[in-house]
């Protein structure tokens, strides 16, 4: 996993495989597609230069973006080849999307991902197998369900806990507890229950804790 944040992605091709990883990376960094023609209605989002990157162009453009990765997205080959080998030049990460396996060093490696709020899951196949990937990430959005608000749960507990000096062990044990009870994950999913409550709830059954409210 990488935080692309305020950095620039350099994406070469405007077809629908430029076009997705284009939305990807839009999550958090500043994306530029490189393209002679641009997928009808699939960006808005990026900005877009209308070029046909040829070969000797290719190194200009990332000596003039400084981009933090490079995205080889064209139905030709020999361009991403190039792109490729001039971000490697540079030491700048390269995702060629016409590639599968066999990567060199340097490599990125775009997983299928699922996000419930601060919790991230990603999987990859290594390129293998993305009919694999998109199945399990299907998957996973129904397990991971109400994940943002158990994270939330989490995070104000240990905060409590240690707040009133409950020994590290202890605070461990009872945050461990709550993070895998089927009973809080299906009360928090169906709204029944509210981090704060769930809260009280453990801070007035443990001795440890105080007791009470918090």
């Amino acid at each position: 996993m990488h935080d692309f944040t305020d950095e620039t992605v350099l994406v070469f091709g405007g077809g629908p495989v430029g076009a997705r990883k284009a939305r990807r990376f839009d999550r958090e960094a500043e994306v530029l597609v490189v393209s002679p023609d641009f997928v009808d209605r699939s960006f808005g989002f990026a900005s877009l230069v209308r070029a046909a990157p040829g070969p000797d162009a290719v190194a200009d453009w990332l000596e003039r973006t400084e981009p933090a990765l490079v995205v080889a997205a064209t139905d030709d080959e020999s361009i991403n080849e190039t792109v490729a080998d001039a971000a490697r030049a540079r030491g700048v990460l390269v995702n060629r999307a016409d590639q599968a396996g066999g990567r060199d060093a340097g490599s990125v490696v775009v997983p299928a991902t699922v996000r419930e709020g601060p919790v991230v899951v990603s999987v990859s196949t290594g390129g293998q197998a993305p009919a694999l990937s998109k199945h399990l990430r299907q998957e996973l959005e129904t397990t991971l369900a109400g994940a943002d608000e158990m994270a939330a749960v989490c995070a104000d507990l240990r905060a409590t806990l240690k707040s009133r000096d409950v020994p590290p062990s202890r605070r461990r044990k009872l945050v461990d507890d709550v993070a895998s009870s089927s009973e809080i994950w299906t009360a928090l999913r169906s709204g029944a229950t509210n981090r704060r409550q769930v809260i009280e709830d453990v801070l007035g059954d443990d001795p440890s804790t105080g007791g009470g409210a918090a």
